[in-house]
Parts: C-alpha cells; structure tokens; sequence
C-alpha cells in the first residue's frame, strides 16, 4: 500500500511538472509591444483615408459612393462564384411556432459550399417585409444561426417524420440567447412581429465549422490559409450576406422591396457592411460595432482589435475606415446603437465614427435618416434595445 500511495503521489508531481508554463524568452530588443508595434502612431498618421467622403475629390454623392464601393469590393479579393444552377432551396424541416412558422432549409450561397439556414415565415398572406438576421462573433464558433433563431424543437420533415433534436445545439444557444440577448431571440422576436427572417452560418460558425471540432484559435490559420488561395475569409462572409439577400429577394413570401438587416456585435459589423454594399437592403440596424481605427488600433485605451481576421480586408484601411465604410449606406435609413459600457468599443472612437457618419448623411441630405445613440450599456442587445430595433424597422420599412 505504501509503495502505491509512493507512486500516486510521483504521478502527481510528475503532472504538475508537465502542466507548468515554460517561462516566457524574452529578448532585449523588441519591436513589438501589447500586440502592436512600437511604430504604431506612425502607421495611424499615415492612415489618410484619400477615398473618404471629402477625401477622394469626387464631388458627386452617387459617384463617391460607386467608387467606394469599387475599391472595397477590390480589396474583398475575389469573390466564391456564384451557384451555377441556382439556389436549389431544400425544405429540410418545419414546425408551427407562435404566429409564424419555423423551417430548416439548405441553399447553394455559392458554387462552391450548400449551407444550411433557418427561415421564419409569418402566418398570413404576404408578400411580408423581411430582415437577414446576422449572427454575432463572440469568439464561441459551436453556434451561428442558432443565436438569432431558435433550433427546431418539434419540427417534422416534408414526408411527415419527427425531425431529431439536437440537445446541444438547443441548450448552447439558450444559454447564449441568455447571456448576450436577455433570453429573447432576435430573429423570433421579429417574426411575431410580421418579419419573415433568414439567418445562415458565417463561414467557421455552426455547420460551416471544421470538421475537427471548435478551436477559436484555428480561426485566424484557416483565414491565412485562405489567403494563399487569393482569397478572404471575411470577405467571403460579406459575399454570402449579399447573396444571402438576394436569395432572401427570391423568394414569393417577401417583399422585396422592403428588406432591411440586423445584427449585434460582428453581427453589427455584418450589417452595416451588407447594407452599404447592397441596394437590396433598405433599411439597417447595427448594434455595438463602431468605432474608428486611430482609437482602435492603440494601446492607449487598453484595449486592441480582438476579432483578427473576422473583420479584415487586405489594405482596406489604407483607403477607409469603418465609419467611411459604413457611410455608403447613405442615404438610407441607419441605426447604429453602442454602450457606453461596452469595453470593446471605447466611447471616444464610438463618438468621432458618430460624427463622421452624420456628416455624411448630412452631405447626402437626409440628415433625419440616421440615428446614432449610446446606451448606458455593456456589450449586449438586451429586449430594450429589440424593440427599439423594430421600432425603427417599422418606422422606415
């Protein structure tokens, strides 16, 4: 026994010694402190933005807008082509929810991959106004779709057989409707509201993750790797909202002349990219994503860039930054909502995109078009904030 509880207690320390960090090497000479470089002021004053809006010299609004828009597409790389014989929808399951129903689908986004995604239906005739929902980053890549709109839970397919429930899915995205959205899904919220709704995966999240499992880490590899190929894997997020959009256009339930998007986080940044880069969206609400690049971009707030390559373009920067970006949407009716809590978007870069944005919109002559406001928040899309979303959805659309 005692020879026993010897080894038991080797095994122990043994552990202990393999699971100890290796201390960090460190060298004299460095150029690179807090995940930037020591010369990182410099780059930000050379950041000029000569595409902005005042900056490019091209006078005409329409014309500004187009050549914006020109040289964010040339730096999205080139895009997945598009799905040679269609869309190809695919009712998968559907069960009957609170005024609306509730439907698994598959669709071709491009020619390349056929995804997944939820679709919310109004009972009723339409055609219905309709909103593409867009999923948040929240670096937790087991779930996408799921955190706009709810599994199925007690769906049935086409031919009438019980649609098997996956448990986890179900209890993760609970549990993150719960943390991030007050226990209210964005998108169902919506539908009982008279929205059809679609949300789909970005690519890494849900069903178009890897096959090895979740590992946030591989995020940024993967997004390298895709480089090589000459391609971006942000890019390719914002080309399937655009196509998303279209198919969403398609179909006979939705008016597509009222579309609008949403989203909260990276689902935020989806928005007003999506919405300044598509004539089909009409009306966009973006929650807590904006920020300009100089606070951004720095050490001094204590806080740095955390989305890696989620929401990174190759040499975008050089020309735009986010607030110019979002600008293109002008003159459309925007919402833009941000905490003044929120620890990843310091107040001081939320206020001078603000300004920057209303400038814009200003030039555009539809001052009354843009809502910006600061909530006395955290990172979150509480129901407060929903409402005030449908609201404005209503409103305008």
């Amino acid at each position: 026994m005692r020879q026993l509880l010897t080894l038991v207690a080797l095994a122990v320390v043994v552990t202990a010694v393999a699971q100890k960090k290796a201390p960090v090497e460190k060298r004299a000479e460095h150029e690179f402190y807090k995940d930037f470089p020591k010369y990182a002021d410099r780059l930000l004053q050379d950041l000029t933005y000569p595409m902005a809006w005042g900056n490019s010299g091209i006078t005409d609004f329409d014309r500004w807008k187009q050549a914006a828009r020109d040289k964010v597409r040339e730096c999205m790389l080139t895009p997945p082509p598009p799905p040679a014989e269609g869309w190809q929808m695919e009712l998968v399951a559907m069960e009957q929810r609170d005024g609306y129903s509730a439907m698994q689908v598959a669709l071709n986004l491009s020619d390349y991959y056929r995804v997944s995604a939820l679709l919310l239906v109004p009972d009723g005739d339409g055609p219905f106004p309709a909103v593409n929902a867009l999923h948040d980053h929240g670096a937790h890549l087991y779930i996408g779709k799921e955190k706009m709109i709810r599994p199925l839970t007690h769906a049935t397919t086409p031919d009438g057989r019980p649609w098997p429930v996956d448990t986890a899915v179900v209890a993760d995205a609970d549990r993150w409707a719960d943390n991030l959205y007050e226990g209210q899904y964005v998108g169902d919220y919506l539908a009982r509201n008279g929205y059809v709704v679609l949300s789909t995966d970005a690519p890494m999240w849900g069903e178009r993750g890897r096959a090895e499992g979740v590992d946030r880490s591989k995020y940024d590899l993967i997004a390298g790797n895709m480089m090589m190929y000459g391609i971006d894997l942000s890019a390719y997020m914002t080309y399937d909202d655009i196509a998303a959009t279209e198919f969403l256009a398609q179909l006979p339930c939705v008016d597509s002349t009222r579309i609008a998007c949403t989203g909260c986080s990276m689902g935020a940044y989806r928005a007003w990219m999506l919405s300044a880069l598509s004539d089909r969206v009409k009306v966009g609400a973006a929650v807590c994503w904006m920020v300009t690049t100089d606070v951004q971009m720095t050490w001094r707030y204590g806080r740095k860039e955390n989305g890696g390559f989620a929401n990174c373009l190759p040499g975008l920067r050089r020309w735009l930054d986010y607030p110019h970006i979002a600008s293109m949407a002008a003159p459309k009716p925007m919402l833009f909502i941000s905490g003044r809590q929120d620890k990843l978007f310091p107040v001081p870069g939320v206020e001078k995109a603000f300004g920057e944005m209303r400038r814009v919109w200003h030039d555009a002559g539809a001052d009354t078009a843009l809502k910006t406001e600061l909530w006395d928040m955290p990172h979150s899309c509480p129901k407060s904030v929903q409402e005030r979303v449908l609201h404005f959805l209503q409103e305008n659309l």
